[in-house]
């Protein structure tokens, strides 16, 4: 039986390119700034998104961390929606690490518009925590891997610029953002102070994202790095593989984008299953159940059955992403296969 893993971006596997550049990687202690295939691959991140300096991280999680810590003193109060990435799955650092308070707003899709973020700055009161951060994800996993328009960021970086506090993005899929647009990604990169982004999504490195911005945020990112456990060694074969994700892997997202809309379509119509395709913008696809089968059962029986993977997120929302070992072929037998379980 074929086995189609539509789990998510992060099962990709390094290319051979990626392998060779691994295994050739000059290294060095990156503790004591001696890993020339580190600093090679941060330069390169910082070119991209425009920014001054970068940092890299073992993971987007740490990175996301990281920064919200560099941005941010304990007890200030930071605004995000309800669904991001770092409330939802990035086990509760930013208040049980970071020591921050999040000032919530509901956002349609998970894109927050100018007139949020103005709403959720309070009246100043010594009973309530001082706001230093906003956050933006984009793409935004939970909202169905929607894009920000750049005309919104700009807009909010503006209110932000005006309150004198930061904006932080976690861009984790920022390159499938990029995409969707076709600009570079430093066309968006240009409206936030600080973005994340992870080569070991659909960019294909087996291990890693960066954490862009400023030297002197940098500069503090690498502080709080070592305070979270990411001092890294000889870092540089693992490195080697993001610089060539970076180089070489952005061209062909478009691709998945593709397949993740025939995807969508092909189950659209199906009256078990509820799915709003005007999110489906990137390599993301959500839907619900709408029958008595459950979101465990579905899944169980599709891979049983189909050799399809998929990730259950409720009792009845189901994801599935598309990456680089996912061809429009698979896509279409998934959908086969899942329209064949709910008739």
């Amino acid at each position: 039986m074929r086995e189609i893993n539509l789990k998510s971006d992060t099962t990709t596997k390094p290319t051979d390119e990626m392998r060779k550049a691994m295994f050739e990687a000059e290294v060095g202690d990156d503790i004591y700034n001696d890993d020339p295939t580190v600093k090679k691959l941060q330069k390169l991140a910082a070119e991209v998104t425009g920014m001054e300096d970068a940092l890299f991280f073992p993971s987007g999680t740490m990175a996301n961390l990281a920064a919200v810590m560099s941005h941010t003193r304990h007890g200030e109060e930071v605004i995000l929606d309800d669904s991001n990435h770092m409330h939802l799955n990035e086990g509760a650092g930013i208040i049980s690490v970071a020591g921050l308070s999040p000032r919530f707003i509901k956002a349609e899709n998970g894109i927050m518009t100018p007139d949020d973020i103005r709403d959720a700055f309070r009246t100043p009161n010594i009973g309530y925590p001082k706001t230093s951060l906003v956050i933006v994800e984009n793409t935004h996993n939970a909202g169905g891997g929607t894009v920000y328009p750049i005309e919104r960021l700009k807009e909010i970086h503006q209110i932000t610029k005006e309150k004198n506090i930061k904006l932080h993005m976690d861009g984790a899929r920022v390159f499938n953002a990029a995409a969707y647009l076709n600009v570079s990604v430093k066309e968006i990169t240009q409206h936030v102070d600080s973005v994340m982004f992870c080569v070991s999504k659909g960019l294909s490195a087996p291990i890693g994202s960066m954490l862009c911005g400023t030297k002197e945020l940098i500069a503090e990112a690498i502080r709080k790095r070592k305070i979270l456990g990411g001092g890294l060694r000889q870092v540089g074969v693992i490195a080697a593989a993001g610089i060539v994700a970076i180089n070489e892997m952005p061209g062909r997202l478009k691709e998945d984008h593709d397949n993740a809309r025939i995807l969508a379509e092909a189950i659209s119509k199906n009256p078990c299953i509820s799915i709003k395709l005007d999110t489906v913008q990137t390599n993301i696809v959500y839907f619900e159940l709408k029958d008595k089968l459950g979101a465990d059962e579905f899944a169980e029986i599709l891979e049983k059955n189909y050799g399809v993977r998929c990730n259950v997120i409720s009792k009845t929302k189901i994801r599935m992403l598309t990456n680089r070992h996912i061809s429009k072929e698979d896509v279409l037998f998934a959908a086969d296969s899942i329209n064949s379980i709910l008739k």
